[in-house]
């Protein structure tokens, strides 16, 4: 949950089995209708999910169960921890930056956040020194791409 202007705004995150950031939506409610437009999101841009791992808020289960018949939907009150561990990019750029100006603001910020850090931060703990290098070295690359391809 963030706060912007007095008014709580709740973040909507996907993470795959590997812990990277699939999506991000900023939303003012947090109730079924919110739940399925996120997960309405996710399906059509990913496919059905095997598994569906949510903290125990009860707005959760029709949209899964409507979306991904088949999926299992597990809800308990510590497998929903690596969602909680990737919040943490987003508080830290609030203490550093300061809050969030708009709803908007937040939404495109988040957004582009998490796909840059993807890029930027591999997994330490998978790599050796070397392949970290080397992925490091990859990810700059990429950016240097991207960023030629915008300037022209």
């Amino acid at each position: 949950m963030i706060t912007i202007h007095g008014r709580k705004h709740w973040l909507w995150r996907a993470i795959d089995a590997d812990g990277d950031v699939l999506d991000i939506l900023v939303q003012t409610r947090r109730n079924a209708k919110a739940a399925k437009r996120f997960f309405q999101r996710l399906v059509s841009q990913f496919g059905e999910p095997r598994v569906v791992i949510t903290d125990k808020l009860r707005s959760y289960i029709k949209p899964v169960k409507t979306l991904a018949s088949n999926a299992d939907h597990r809800a308990h009150k510590g497998l929903n921890n690596a969602i909680e561990v990737s919040h943490r990019p987003t508080r830290k750029r609030e203490k550093i930056f300061g809050k969030f100006k708009s709803h908007r603001q937040a939404q495109r910020f988040l957004a582009a956040h998490d796909q840059i850090n993807l890029l930027f931060r591999p997994r330490r703990y998978q790599l050796n020194a070397t392949s970290y290098r080397h992925a490091r070295s990859d990810a700059f690359r990429l950016w240097a791409d991207y960023t030629a391809e915008m300037v022209a």
